[in-house]
Order: C-alpha cells, then structure tokens, then sequence
C-alpha cells in the first residue's frame, strides 16, 4: 500500500533534495523541523545532508527507531533501511557533533538511541550495501578512539569536555572486532560519547575475552544477552558468570549450543543446575529464553520453575524433552503466555502428542509464533494438527519444515492455515512425494537438496493458488532449506567459516601427529 506523505514532508524532501541548498540553509531552520528533515534526507539518501543534520542537532534526544518509524507526516517505517551511506552519515555527524565548536546552536544532545534500527534481508536503499550490527558496533568504537584522540592532540575548546552523550546500542562483538570494542569501553569514562550497550551478543570469541566484555560493559543496563556459535560456554561457566555478576532488567538470555548435557551430569551438576534456576529466578524482568541443542532430558522443570515472571518466548529445539519435561510445559504458568514457542526436533506425535496439544491450548490464545521443524509429523497427524492449531487466532508464523508429510497432506494443511486471521509467514518442507522412494527422516545436510525440483515448483504453485483463492495474498510461504535468514550469521558468515576450516585443520594436525607417534 502507497504510504501517504503530508504536504510538510513533501516540503521537507524538496527542501533536502538540493543537497548543497539545504546544508547552506540549515541555520535557519526552527529546530522543531529536524526530525522532518532527518527522515526525509533518510529517505532519499542524502548522505550530506544526513550529516550536517546530525553535526547540528539542536534537540535533547536522537532516537533512530522513532526518527525513521511511523511519523505523522509519513508513516512509512524505515528502520529496517540499514543503509551503509546513511548510517555513516549518521555517526560521522554525531562524531562532528562533538567536535564542532562553531555550530550556532547549544549543545543540548545528551542520548542516542541506536537500538531500533532493525535488521532484514532484503534492502530498498540505492547503494544497496547494508551496515549491520557488528559492523555498526566496529564504526561507533571507531569513531570514539578518533575522538579521544582528536582530543588529545589539540588545544580543544574546554566547553568539549562537557559534552557527555550516552550512545544506547545492541553491540556485537566477535573475535576480529574485539581489541577495537575492548579500547573503546576501556576509554568510556574520558570520551564524549559514552557506549551504553543495551543488548549484546558474542559470537567466535574464546571465554576469556567474553567474560572480559561482559564486564566491560555495564551489566545492570543489559537487556538482552546472547551467546552463540562458537563460545564454548558450558554450565559451570555460566554459573560463574550469574555468581558473579547481576542482570537486573535482563529480558531475553540465549545461550550456545551444548551448554547443557545432562547425560554426563554428576551428583554436583545437579546441584549447579539448581543453582542455576534459583539465579535465573532472580531475572525478574527475563521473558525470552533460548536453549537449543542441549540435552535437558527430565530437567526442564529444575530450571522453568524458579522463573517468578511468566516467559513469553522459549526455544527448547532439540533439546531431548522427555515426558516429564512436556507434561511440566503444559501444566506450568508459562503455557498461558507464550507468544513464541520453538519445539523442533522432538518426535511430538510418538512420544507425547496430547502434552503437546494441552501446552498448545493453553498458549493458543497469545501465541504468535509456532516452529515444529523435524517433529515427524506425517500424513496421518494432519488432522490432529489442525485441531490443534484452529484455536491459535493469533498465530502469524508457522514453520514446519522437515516433517514427512505429502504433497496432498501440504494441500489439506493449506486450506486450513488460510482460515487464521493474523497468518503472515508460513515455512512449509518440501514435500515428502518429491524426494526418491525410501528417504528417511530427518533427512541429513547432504540428501535435502536431492529432490525432483520441478515436481516441488509445481506443488508450491498449487499451495500459492490455495492461498490466492482464498483472499491470503498478504502470507508469504516458502521453504528456506537451509533454515531462515539471520541478519547476524549472514554478516560474519565469512569469519566464522574462516574460524571453522582452522580448527578443522588444528583437529586434523593433532590426529595426524598422534598417529605418527604411534607408528
């Protein structure tokens, strides 16, 4: 739908769009009428503009989310346009912010709120290139070492050292930008702009380093952690760090594969575990739990019922649930409050389907997000399937990719899912009919791509055509095999192989020289 523009935003784009008439005459301009000119510059990429904008900004606060959100005059949301030019544009302005002596206007900005830009696949901007999170967080503590060290190597305006900005931002630090984030948090106290993360996120660094940033940064701001990939952190290392270090406003924890494994625990893992809960009990505000590829048989209970908040989002995917574990999830207080739930890679029909079901009931009220991937739901569960989903108003995104089931099944199901009102993404498996006679499930990395792709372009057609028929043009469905898109991978994909073939080949020398002393 065409996004309706007010007779002041238009003004304000033909007032920016003659970059140098606008950088000339940005004195007069009341100072109500910047966060016009900031979205409308935003719109059309006017990098210079965008800058000197920011380099004078006469306002207390510069929010991204609300600036580029929703507005009056244009509704239109443009935070999710992570465009390389215009967020450059953006913290080299605020960096010249600090530094600009001369600017007409009283320095009054004292936060900037970096946090609402949001991350998607597919960009609109005309350069095409996208500033992600890590790269966002490598040019904020850039730019902050170049202002420490432009202060330090010139006779500056005392007035400078007055300015104090707080920079609210989701950092994310890897193992290739860790030394310039480290000196950046080091050097907080004496900058200008002062770094105040708000969410963060670790991925390829080595524990030391972690627990190093961690500490860094100030924990008792953090909202949202997460650790993934290639951080070996293990249980007791996350009992040190709740030990040692308090969340108080923490909303959503994820944590790595494997950093639970029951099957090794011993009479004082147990007493971890507890320990564990307790700590996350005392997380009042954590709603949003992630614990995939763990192994938490029998133990889901020792950790979910020292929670004193309800959580709202929980990804226990393949992580061994047992009976117990279901029959604890559909009885506890967090059932009636999930909004997203991800159960993927258990055996829901065989091993506890009317659990399941209770769980999906009592959530179906608030629930907005289902993933099932690799359950084993066949042909003959469709019908249970649809019984349990038709309660589930609220639902705007089912993932189901990997289950065994037809192509007429996938039809059935199709027909159905067109009848839930707020449905908006649906990720379907390739149907079981298209791969060759005798494929077993889950079907392993190497075999997904071997399927007659003509006879699934077809049937996709077919599901597409059920949805059109059915005024549902407004859902996207589609079958990503290789799972969704994830802004954070897609950014450092290329380290965190460069990561992999290392320790691949660290593995390899280590096999090889303990065969040759054997020989």
């Amino acid at each position: 739908s065409v996004k309706m523009k007010s007779l002041r935003f238009i003004s304000a784009e033909a007032f920016v769009s003659n970059a140098e008439f606008a950088r000339k005459n940005l004195r007069g301009v009341a100072h109500n009428l910047f966060p016009l000119l900031f979205k409308a510059s935003y719109l059309l990429e006017q990098r210079e503009v965008i800058h000197d904008l920011v380099e004078n900004w006469p306002l207390v606060d510069f929010n991204m989310g609300k600036l580029l959100g929703t507005t009056v005059d244009y509704q239109e949301d443009l935070s999710h346009r992570t465009c390389s030019m215009c967020l450059e544009s953006c913290l080299t302005g605020l960096r010249d912010y600090v530094m600009n002596h001369q600017s007409p206007y009283v320095k009054r900005l004292k936060l900037v709120d970096l946090t609402g830009m949001k991350d998607v696949e597919v960009q609109f901007c005309n350069c095409k290139k996208t500033m992600g999170r890590w790269a966002r967080t490598q040019l904020l503590s850039k730019l902050c070492l170049e202002l420490l060290f432009y202060l330090q190597q010139r006779q500056c305006n005392p007035g400078i050292f007055e300015i104090s900005i707080d920079v609210l931002i989701d950092l994310f630090v890897t193992e290739r930008n860790y030394e310039l984030v480290v000196q950046a948090l080091l050097k907080k106290c004496y900058c200008p702009l002062k770094i105040c993360c708000v969410a963060l996120r670790f991925d390829n660094l080595a524990l030391q380093k972690f627990f190093y940033v961690i500490k860094l940064t100030d924990p008792p701001l953090l909202r949202k952690l997460e650790i993934v990939h290639n951080v070996r952190l293990e249980m007791e290392h996350l009992g040190i760090l709740f030990n040692s270090i308090h969340f108080p406003l923490l909303r959503s924890l994820t944590l790595p594969a494997r950093t639970f494994d029951v099957q090794r625990f011993t009479a004082t893992d147990e007493q971890m575990l507890t320990n564990l809960g307790e700590k996350m009990g005392e997380m009042t505000q954590l709603t949003e739990l992630s614990m995939s590829f763990s192994v938490l048989t029998g133990r889901i209970q020792k950790l979910l019922s020292p929670l004193k908040t309800p959580l709202k989002t929980l990804d226990v995917s393949n992580c061994s649930l047992n009976h117990a574990d279901m029959v604890y999830l559909a009885n506890s207080f967090h059932a009636n409050n999930l909004e997203a739930l991800d159960m993927s890679g258990h055996n829901i029909p065989d091993l506890y389907p009317s659990s399941f079901f209770k769980l999906l009931s009592h959530s179906s009220s608030v629930l907005r997000s289902l993933t099932l991937e690799d359950c084993n739901f066949q042909d003959t569960h469709v019908n249970m399937l649809i019984f349990g989903l038709s309660s589930c108003r609220k639902l705007q995104e089912f993932k189901f990719l990997g289950n065994p089931l037809s192509s007429q099944a996938l039809k059935h199901l199709f027909t159905f899912l067109c009848e839930l009102p707020m449905l908006k993404n649906v990720e379907f498996p390739v149907p079981k009919d298209c791969y060759p006679i005798g494929i077993t499930y889950p079907i392993d990395d190497a075999s997904v791509c071997r399927f007659d792709h003509q006879k699934y372009e077809s049937i996709a057609e077919e599901l597409n055509l059920i949805l059109l028929q059915a005024n549902r043009e407004d859902v996207k469905a589609s079958t990503p095999l290789f799972g969704s898109y994830d802004a954070a991978v897609q950014e450092t994909k290329n380290e965190l192989q460069a990561y992999l073939i290392k320790s691949f080949k660290e593995t390899l020398e280590k096999f090889t020289a303990s065969l040759n002393k054997m020989t």
